[in-house]
Formats: C-alpha cells, structure tokens, sequence
C-alpha cells in the first residue's frame, strides 16, 4: 500500500489529487485540493504553493505530510505573453500641439474655426477675424459668457471656445449666440495662441464627423497630402467622441518617429523562415505551421519584437538558472490586436488605437529546472519527489475517468498559459501536442485592448458576465435581460459598465468603453486564443492532420469552467462534426484536476 500525491503547477493554478493504492491497479481517491500557483511554472518559486495545495488535501482527508509516502509533479513548461507592437507612427510636438479631446460635458452643438484668442485679448482682434476663445484658469464661467457676449455684439466672430474647467454647458447657457465649446483641458496653458482651430461637438447621442476623419481636418486647415497623413493618429483618437478641438501648429513643430516591430526567424527542424510582424498574425500562425516541428525563434535585434523575445529568453534565464544561450522558443502564438497608444503632445490625454501583434512564446527549458523543484521539494518536505509525465498525457489519463467515455478519446486541456492536447487510440497508444497561449493571454489583450493597466480587473472581465446600472433599481444584463433591485444600489455604479461576480457582487470597468464595446472585445480575445489554438492543436495530433477524422473531444483544465468558452470552442468545431464537452474529472471534479488525477493512476501500475 502507498499514498500518492499528484501535483499538476499549472501556470496559473496548483492542483492535488491524494489517493492511497491498495494494490496494483487499485485505487482509493481521498481529496483533492487547487491552490494558486508561485511564481512562474516551472521553477523553484512553486514550492510554496505545492507545499499549500498539498496541505488543503491532507486536511480534508485528515491526513498529515508524513503520510504521503510518494509526490508525483508533471513536466511543466512555462509560457510567458508579451506584445509587439505594429509600426507606430507617433505624433511628438516641441512647442504647440494638434491636440483631440472628448470631455464628458461640451457646452453647444456645431463645428467653428478661428484663430486661437486668450479672452483677455478678444477686444483686440478685427470684428471680421474668426477667433476661437482660449478660457484660462480664474475665469468664472458668468464673467466668461459676460465677455463672449459683449465681443459678439461688437462684431467679433466668436466660432468656439476652449475652456480649462468644467463650464462649457454654464458658459453655453447664458451666450446669446450658440458656439461649440470644450472643457476640461488641463493643459490650456500649453495651448499655442495665434493659431489656426477647429472646435466640434455633435448632438447628444451622436459623434463627430469631421475632426474624426483626416480629410475633414485637412479640408479645414488646407493640409498638403504629407500633412494630412501627419493628423491621421489625431483623426483616430477622435473616433467616437462627441466632442474635439483640433489646433494646427507651425511648420516643423510636428515630427514623425517611426518604431520599427521588426521580423521574427523561425527555426524549423526541417525549413527556416523569416516574417514581418507588419504582415499580421495570420502571416505568422502560417510560417508557423508550414515549419512545424519548431526548434526555436528570434527576433531582429534593435526592434521591438526582437527585444520582446529578448525579455522571455532572459527571465527563463534567470529563473532557471540556464544560460541564455540555452533558453529555446518550442511554440508561439500570434493574434491581432488594437492598443490604445497617447498621442504625443496632446494636451488632454488622447489616445489613438494602434494595431499590435500580441505574441505568447513557450520557453523549452531541459529537465534541470524541474529536477532541482523535485530535489527541493524532497529536502523539504522529507518525502520522495519524481518527475511523472508530461502533462497532456496526464492529463488524458484523468479525463478517461469522465463517466460515458472510453478509447479512443481526444482531449483539450486549456489553463492559463498552455493549450495542451492529446489522443490515445483503442489501443492505448498516445499522441500529445503543447502549445503556448490559453487563458492568461486572453487577460493580457482585454487588458491592453481597454488600456485598463490592470491585470487583475481584466481577468473579471474575462471570467463574468457584464451589466450596464441604467438606475439605481436596475441593471441591463449583458443578454439584454433587465433585474430590479428593491434597495437601491451604491450610487458609484450609477451609469456604469459593471463585472457581475455575484447576487450582489459588483465591480465597476473604469472609462466611457460600453458594454458591448467590452463584450464583443472579451469574445473576440477567447476566439482569437482559444479557437485557434484548438484547431491548430487538433490538426496536429490527428492521425491524418484532419479534424474530420476526430469524433469526440473533453474538454479540462481551468479555462474549461469559463462560462463562454466551452461554448465557443464546441460551435466552432461543429463545423467539422466534432461532439466537444466538458469532463468530469471521477466523476466529481469537474474539468478540474486531470493532470493530477492522471498522475495518480500513472502510478497505479507501478510496483509498491
């Protein structure tokens, strides 16, 4: 008799089966237990969390440490996710600005053009010079409309207004004469007097359309085609909004920097080949393929790929205590993206949205690292550590545990970092494929897609529903279903985006993003990642290289818990006819704990 510890570290999450072997073949499941993975897969920093989930499983089964008599840990391979940008063309100003904003309270309705005025000097302009008025800090907004006013009626062709407080609806409501204003520009003072404007803001419930599209600016401001190029970030930071002020600045104040992505090498064991991040992530995923089984990949040096797959190789480095020369690339990912990117200079926070490539790269590290985390767990805790198997044909093994299945079976384990697949045919003979990019990847563009900064909001928006508070006693659910409330909600949420983690659990998204705006983007991220990696893992494994040939597929692993997930994976096979649900991992565990389990039953027939 012995009891056995299998311990799946994931890349985001620790698991333990605990189970007693009775004989050969023989087996008494105890407990189970899942705990948050430390530090990065692979290396020594998991210790704590395996020394965590392992006591969350003796306790259930009132067990202690000493008990265990072997630990059973998979070969784990770390995955780390990066961007790489696209050629960026970034608008940099020296002294004045072309600058876009969208405050939450524009004052007016229409479009003017003028010649930037501080309000202090308007009585000093011609009554036939348009003029946009410049509002400073200390200018009370009656006093404002006061001196609008009375420079009207002198003649003066006040077209709009640019104000640094938030007055633009105070000052719009006692003009005499209606003109577009924008407030709440933090930086007026950096604004350059003398030149030519242009101020726009549409109707309520509407967008602009003129400061949005590059010609309408160009038209505006007589732009020559090299110009009219220079205003294109400016012109998409602007789309969508309801409100802009566009300032053209002196020749030569406005340069252009190009930032070079770069091109990735890819090493095959038979063909290398060289690719463009420009030319997209279907480029790249079809170099991927056509030199298939990789070696390893590189990025051109001085770029920003080149440095992004610099940055991995060096982390692995350093965590494993490997050589850097030793540090390989087994697989990558590729999908498209948008980032939101600062236009330089401007005054107000604009932001445009640029095309990037988002890359996950799985680093190929040798046994050392994995030995030296068994070496330490077996000093450690006092208990025998070995290295079992490789986690898809673990993880095969738990999910035949699934009632109603039986060989052949095709499994996909999805988790944080890895997309993993496997087949075992009626003859118990097993292919498996490892494959970078899962669920951490799908946080990673949410988060970089909404500008959010925080990795941790864009993981609850991967893992929840969304609803939109329309009042303080009810909330439009992302299904367009509504619920009321009978007390009313915290006023924070009032006309907010909010996460639903519970009954009454809330988290509000900051920014103007709508709902369908984040929902679309959230299904876009899990299509892009999950769908793509399953289709490419299957082909791969099957005997054939198609998918026809496949009939069933389980679905493990955490991001098989996903509330849309499993629903996206399973339409996008049915097109070729495969059957794809959960597991049910003996018939308790959910999709959860196959790698675990199935480093358990790996050992059932094993002598002890």
């Amino acid at each position: 008799m012995a009891v056995i510890a299998g311990v799946d570290i994931g890349n985001s999450t620790t698991e333990v089966c605990l189970a007693k072997i009775t004989g050969k073949g023989s087996i008494e499941f105890l407990a189970a237990s899942i705990e948050k993975t430390t530090g990065i897969k692979g290396t020594t920093e998991n210790i704590p969390g395996v020394v965590l989930a392992l006591t969350a499983a003796l306790n259930k089964a009132n067990m202690k440490i000493t008990d265990i008599d072997v630990i059973r840990i998979n070969e784990a391979t770390p995955v780390i996710g990066d961007l790489a940008m696209e050629t960026i063309t970034e608008t940099i100003i020296t002294e004045s600005t072309m600058i876009g904003h969208n405050p939450s309270t524009p004052g007016g309705i229409g479009i003017g053009r003028g010649v930037t005025t501080l309000i202090t000097e308007l009585s000093e302009k011609k009554p036939e010079e348009p003029v946009i008025c410049i509002i400073p800090e200390g200018f009370d907004y009656e006093d404002a409309a006061n001196i609008i006013n009375e420079q009207t009626r002198r003649g003066l062709k006040i077209q709009g207004a640019v104000v640094k407080r938030d007055d633009a609806v105070l000052i719009a409501n006692r003009l005499t004469e209606k003109i577009p204003i924008i407030d709440e520009v933090d930086s007026i003072e950096k604004v350059p007097m003398g030149m030519q404007a242009a101020v726009e803001v549409a109707p309520q419930g509407k967008t602009i359309t003129t400061l949005s599209n590059p010609y309408g600016i160009a038209t505006i401001f007589d732009l020559s085609p090299e110009e009219t190029k220079m205003v294109v970030p400016v012109a998409r930071a602007l789309i969508g909004n309801r409100s802009a002020v566009v300032i053209k600045t002196p020749l030569g104040d406005v340069k252009e920097k190009k930032i070079p992505v770069g091109s990735i090498v890819l090493q095959g064991e038979r063909l290398n080949e060289t690719i463009n991040i420009e030319d997209g992530s279907e480029a790249i995923m079809d170099a991927v393929a056509r030199v298939t089984p990789l070696v390893n990949v590189y990025g051109e040096p001085g770029t920003n790929v080149g440095g992004m797959l610099e940055r991995v190789r060096s982390v692995m480095s350093t965590l494993t205590s490997q050589n850097l020369s030793e540090m390989k690339i087994q697989d990558i990912l590729a999908v498209d993206t948008l980032v939101p990117q600062r236009v330089k200079g401007g005054l107000a926070g604009e932001f445009s949205a640029e095309g990037a490539v988002a890359l996950a790269a799985m680093v190929k590290t040798n046994r050392l690292p994995m030995e030296e985390l068994a070496r330490r767990l077996t000093v450690e805790l006092g208990i025998k550590t070995v290295i079992a198997g490789v986690e898809a044909g673990m993880a095969l093994l738990g999910a035949l545990t699934t009632p109603g299945t039986t060989k052949p079976l095709t499994l996909l384990d999805i988790g944080g970092g890895s997309s993993d697949a496997a087949i075992i045919n009626a003859d118990g003979k097993i292919s498996s494929i490892h494959l970078a990019g899962a669920g951490d990847m799908v946080t990673m563009l949410i988060n970089s897609s909404l500008g959010l900064d925080n990795l941790n909001l864009s993981e609850e928006i991967k893992k929840f529903p969304l609803g939109k508070v329309e009042s303080l006693f009810h909330i439009r659910l992302e299904d367009q279903t509504v619920r009321f409330f009978e007390e009313p909600l915290a006023p924070e949420f009032f006309a907010r985006v909010v996460i639903i983690r519970g009954e009454d659990d809330f988290v509000p998204i900051p920014g103007n993003h709508t709902l369908d705006k984040i929902r679309n983007l959230r299904r876009s991220a899990k299509e892009k990642v999950f769908l793509k990696n399953t289709i490419r893992a299957l082909k791969q494994i099957s005997p054939t290289g198609n998918l026809r040939h496949i009939e069933y597929v389980v679905l493990v692993g955490g991001s098989a818990l996903d509330f849309e997930i499993p629903e996206i994976i399973s339409d996008g096979l049915a097109d070729y006819g495969i059957v794809c649900g959960q597991g049910n991992i003996r018939g308790t565990e959910g999709p959860r704990n196959a790698v675990a389990t199935g480093l358990v039953l790996s050992a059932a027939d094993e002598k002890w």
